[in-house]
Order: structure tokens, then sequence, then C-alpha cells
């Protein structure tokens, strides 16, 4: 079988949990034999990455296209962007422009390529996904990983983009959702059937290397992690808020938030009107070795969302023996069962469960045991059964 991929992030270019999941899905099917080339947009500045040592599977194959477009980039980050880069003017002007040029340049990409089938992640590639489908009349399957309601939290909603990604929904012949939490969501604000949605959970890798020590932080008490994109997505805000809370308890403890975002600005201010910023350290973007590191040194992983379609950091976190809290907006609550789950905006039940993991030290043992051993479970190779499982039923239909 052979299945032509769409997607807009990958290892090493990878910034959030979408280029985690194309690379364990990738690595699983190719296990099983089935052959695929990925097409993704690739900066000039990022042309050196060795994509294909990354993925290690002979039945892999990457196809590059020029391109400006980045993960989770919004309309203006996309225009703030081609002010910075001093690279060929061949980028579109707009967000929406890049992204119709990088559809055309997908379509020349499936003129030359047989497969079997064609696989989308999310709505930058929808477009391509529809061209490549009219080229060469092969069912079209669309990965879900999240939603523009779940990226504004349903506030100031880009009409543009949701347009997109209804019309690719309704294009369609599957769409793959990563969780009940997301396929609820398409059914009720795109207008799809549920028989046309299949839900296939995320898992986590277990195969690459993980740290021991810290990264750069002298650990002299506790430590709650908040990890992700600090963005109104994450809740980033809720983590703050409960942070001061906790900090009315139990003053040795230093909350630690990793990742950038449009936030950012917003959470540190409000860290210090609330008299928390000495105990809040605001660490950045982390590259991979970081993150495993920052898992390993938290006593306590907490993820507030608003709105998760899925959560893989989650389940990274457990499989370095970090507690964990998560908001029960979120897709991961459907698959987990060793962690505490908190409704993202009860600020006092998070800062009390926070409490409890910290206090409790046998509560804090049993929940990140069982959670390893639960995680441990959760191998990508299911998930990529489930979608191989999806090509075959289309391509049996003929």
């Amino acid at each position: 079988m052979k299945v032509l991929m769409f997607g807009w992030e990958f290892p090493p270019l990878s910034s959030g949990g979408l280029g985690t999941a194309c690379y364990g899905l990738t690595k699983s099917m190719s296990r099983k034999g089935v052959e695929i080339t990925f097409v993704l947009p690739y900066s000039f500045d990022a042309d050196n990455a060795d994509f294909l040592r990354m993925v290690s599977a002979a039945n892999v194959k990457i196809k590059k296209i020029a391109s400006a477009l980045q993960p989770y980039m919004s309309p203006q980050e996309y225009k703030k962007s081609l002010g910075k880069k001093q690279g060929p003017k061949i980028y579109g002007s707009t967000l929406f422009d890049e992204v119709n040029r990088y559809t055309l340049a997908a379509e020349k990409i499936a003129d030359e390529e047989n497969f079997d089938v064609i696989h989308c992640h999310d709505w930058m590639t929808f477009g391509a996904g529809i061209a490549a489908k009219k080229k060469k009349n092969k069912p079209l399957v669309l990965h879900v990983h999240a939603t523009e309601l779940d990226r504004t939290g349903g506030h100031k909603v880009n009409q543009h983009v949701y347009d997109l990604e209804r019309h690719g929904m309704h294009k369609a012949d599957k769409i793959i959702a990563v969780s009940n939490f997301t396929k609820n969501k398409i059914m009720g604000h795109y207008g799809i059937a549920s028989e046309k949605i299949r839900v296939v959970h995320n898992a986590v890798d277990f195969s690459q290397h993980y740290f021991d020590e810290s990264f750069g932080l002298r650990k002299t008490g506790k430590v709650v992690l908040f990890l992700g994109r600090v963005t109104l997505q994450k809740g980033p805000d809720y983590f703050v808020y409960a942070a001061k809370k906790v900090l009315e308890h139990e003053k040795n403890v230093r909350f630690i938030i990793a990742g950038s975002g449009d936030m950012e600005p917003f959470v540190i201010e409000k860290a210090a009107e609330l008299g928390i910023a000495d105990k809040v350290l605001f660490a950045g973007f982390l590259n991979q070795d970081d993150v495993e590191r920052a898992y390993k040194m938290a006593d306590v992983y907490v993820m507030p969302s608003v709105s998760e379609p899925f959560g893989i950091t989650a389940l990274e976190a457990m499989k370095n023996k970090a507690p964990v809290i998560v908001s029960k907006q979120s897709g991961v609550s459907e698959v987990i069962r060793h962690c505490l789950k908190v409704d993202f905006w009860d600020i006092n039940e998070l800062s009390s469960k926070i409490v409890s993991l910290l206090r409790y030290n046998p509560l804090h043992e049993t929940i990140k045991e069982n959670a390893y051993s639960e995680v441990k479970k959760l191998s990508w190779d299911v998930p990529a059964q489930k979608c191989v499982d999806v090509y075959n039923e289309l391509i049996s239909k003929g």
C-alpha cells in the first residue's frame, strides 16, 4: 500500500503534538510495510534538516516544498515572519496566499507520485489533499488534530480558516479525529455525519533516549510544570491563578512555564500582579532534550487546556514518571485513568489537587507508578493499524 501524506510539521522541525503524532504514525506504519511519501513545507533556512534520518524507515520518503508555512501559524505571525526572512521572494504575501501556493506545488507532486490513498494533517494541507484527489481520483483521509474552535477557544474564530476546514471535511472520504471530544466538535460545528468520522487516539514513543539531569535549574524545592504553547487554548493563565492559591499553602514550590506563544506577555504580567513573579520561571521554547529534562524534574505536570483535542504532553509526562493533572476538556482524558482530572476553569479544585500531590507522598507515588505502567501500553502501533484499517476500507470500496 502506498500513501501520499501531507503535513506541516515533522521532527526535527516540530513545535507541538502534530509533529510528534506524524513521527509516531509514519514510523509504525512503515514497519507494517506501508510506503509513505510525506510532503512537508520547509523554509529555506531549514533546508539542512535530515528528515530521513529522523524517520529511520526505508518505507518513508520525504518530499519538501519550499514554503514559509510554520506550525500553529496565524495570519499575523506569517506576515511578521516574512519581514525577518532574507530568502527567496517566492512566498505568498499572506498566509492564505501561501497555503494556495503550497496547494499548487503539492498538486504537481501528486501528479508525479503513485499512491493508493491520500492522508492530510490539519487545515493547511486540506487544499493539497483535495487537489491530489481530483488529480488521481484516490480516496482522501483528513486527520484532525485540532480545529479553529480549539485554537481560539471559540473566541474570534478566523472565518477563512473555519471555511477551509469545513470545505475539506465535506470533500473527504473519511475523517480521523484524535478523540471523541474532537469527533463531537466536528459533528456539532462542521455538520459532518458520525459514520464518516473514525476516532484514533494518539500514543507515545518509548524508544527515544531520556535524561535524568535537570536543565539548568537547581532544584531546591518542589516543581510544578506547564509545558506547551503559551496560548489561550492551553490555559497558561489558569495555571498562574492556581499557582497563587497553591503558594498560600505550600511555600517551597517553583512553577515552570515551558513554551512560547502570544499570551506570554500577559501571563508574565499576571504573575507579577499576583505577587508570585519570583516563584514562576518562564523557560521559553525548549528543544527535545530539555523537554525530557523538564518532565524528569517535575513533581507535578499540569495540562489546564481550555479545549484540547488530545494532549500528547500528558502521555510524555507520564512516561517520565511525573504525576499528571489534566483538563476534563481534553481528548487524552478519555484514554488515561491514572491521573487527576479537573475542569480547566476550576482554580480551587486545580490548586487543591496540586497541593495534594505535593503534600501526600503515597498519593504521589501511587499515581506516578500506575501511570507509568498504563502509558507503556499505549504504543503507536495501535493508532497506526487503525489508520491502515481506514485505508483498506476506502480502497476496497474502489
